[in-house]
Order: C-alpha cells, then sequence, then structure tokens
C-alpha cells in the first residue's frame, strides 16, 4: 500500500466509517460527538479524529476546499480501511425559501470540471451516493424534524465564478444547490467500491443573495445534522457494496 501523504495515519487508525468535512472548525466540532475522540493526524491542516460513536468506530477527518483535495484525503482515507465515506459540508441555495440550516441531501453531483476528469478523461460518470446511505440519512433527518432538501447538486471548481448566470444556469437545470466536493468524492467511491453520501447545511442563498454564514454562526446546525447523520452512518452495513453486496460484473448485467 503507497504510504500516504496528506492524513498520516497508520492502518488501525482510521475507522471504516468516515465522515469528511471542509472547515477545520467543523471536524473539531464533530471531533466532540463522539466517545474518546484521539487525534490522528494533522499535517498540512487535514485534521483527523478517530473514536466511537453508539458502539461503531467513526473517523472525522478535514478534506480541505474543492474537488482536488478532498481527491487525496478520501483516497488515503480507503487506503487506511474507510469503507464508507460521508460528505457533511456546507452549500449555497439554489431555490427560493432556502433557509440557512436547512440541509440538503444530495441525490447526485454534476461536474463540468475537476478531478474526476483525469481519472476517466475519455467518459463522462454521473457521481451518485450509495441509496443506502441516503435513505438512512433521511430518515434520521426527518426523526430530527430537521428541514431539508432531496436532489441534485452542482459541484464548482471555481467559488468566485458563481455568478448570476452560473446560477441561472443550473437552477434552470433543475439543481438545487452547489458546493465543491460532492461529485470528487462520490466519483471516487464509485470508482473503490466504497459507499457514499452526504449532508449538505445552507449557508448562503445564491437567489435570495443571503450571505454566507461561517462555522461559528452554523455550530448550533452542525451539532444538530452531526448527531443525525452519526446515527445514519452506524446504521449502514458497510460490508455491502449495492443490494446484492458485489460490485457487477459485464456478465452479470
Amino acid at each position: 500500500m503507497p504510504e500516504p501523504v496528506f492524513v498520516r495515519a497508520k492502518p488501525g487508525d482510521v475507522a471504516e466509517r468516515a465522515i469528511v468535512v471542509g472547515d477545520p472548525a467543523r471536524a473539531r466540532q464533530l471531533a466532540e460527538l463522539l466517545e474518546d475522540p484521539r487525534l490522528v493526524n494533522e499535517s498540512r491542516g487535514f485534521l483527523t479524529y478517530t473514536g466511537r460513536f453508539g458502539g461503531h468506530r467513526v473517523t472525522v477527518a478535514t478534506h480541505g476546499v474543492g474537488g482536488a483535495s478532498a481527491a487525496g484525503v478520501v483516497e488515503e482515507l480507503i487506503m487506511l480501511g474507510s469503507r464508507l465515506i460521508f460528505r457533511l459540508g456546507t452549500t449555497g441555495a439554489f431555490l427560493p425559501g432556502m433557509r440557512i440550516g436547512d440541509v440538503v441531501v444530495p441525490t447526485g453531483a454534476a461536474y463540468v470540471s475537476g478531478p474526476l476528469l483525469q481519472y476517466i478523461p475519455d467518459a463522462r460518470i454521473t457521481p451518485v451516493p450509495s441509496f443506502d446511505v441516503l435513505r438512512a440519512t433521511v430518515e434520521e433527518l426527518e426523526r430530527e424534524n430537521l428541514k431539508h432538501y432531496v436532489g441534485p447538486v452542482f459541484s464548482s471548481d471555481a467559488f468566485y465564478a458563481e455568478d448570476p448566470e452560473f446560477v441561472r444556469k443550473w437552477v434552470s437545470r433543475g439543481y438545487i444547490s452547489v458546493e465543491m466536493e460532492c461529485a470528487t468524492i462520490f466519483g471516487i467511491c464509485m470508482m473503490r467500491g466504497v459507499k457514499s453520501g452526504a449532508a449538505l447545511l445552507v449557508s448562503d442563498n445564491l437567489v435570495e443573495h443571503v450571505p454566507m454564514h461561517h462555522a461559528e454562526e452554523l455550530r448550533a446546525h452542525v451539532e444538530r445534522v452531526g448527531r443525525a447523520v452519526l446515527r445514519a452512518i452506524c446504521r449502514v452495513d458497510v460490508g455491502q457494496v449495492g443490494q446484492s453486496g458485489s460490485r457487477p460484473t459485464r456478465e452479470e448485467g
């Protein structure tokens, strides 16, 4: 196995279930929800903690900003033993009425550039999360009476290129919010035979011009959603990929 470059941890330091976040402040906050959290990496600011929740080992790792950063961290978490990667992040809302702290549960993530084009230069995949992870996430959000939207998101590579024309284009195509990492995370997990999912807190609304809220302002929302996500990933069987528990071959259809 190659030696990790970004997550400087060892096999055994990282759990089968991993929540990944962009902001190190969110990683520190989520680690507080774990029993006996242990810092297993702080190299390059990719803070990574492993502890327990509901009887299961769980890792919380920082993936940084954008697909390229997330790709390196996700690949290394998989090298180190993770079998479910769940992004708990933020997103810019595309729909009127979406409020700060509402949750978007992506059913898929579109992209027009980024790391996946280097992984698969001759084809365009549609990166999607694992259905059982998505279902468990929605059920736990409903259990907590947390306002949520379920639909496709757009994964952007250029934060400051999100002008009004950008918003109009992707809204007209049926996308409900924008973020920066889901397409990469879902795509890599699909290729590696690992489960994935995401829950994204609305941090700003691009159609209503509501400015971005940051970690401290979202803290109460992160705690409630974080507990729901932890319960969701602990419900999922990480040993099965797809309904049959195996990856289909060409002959199997």
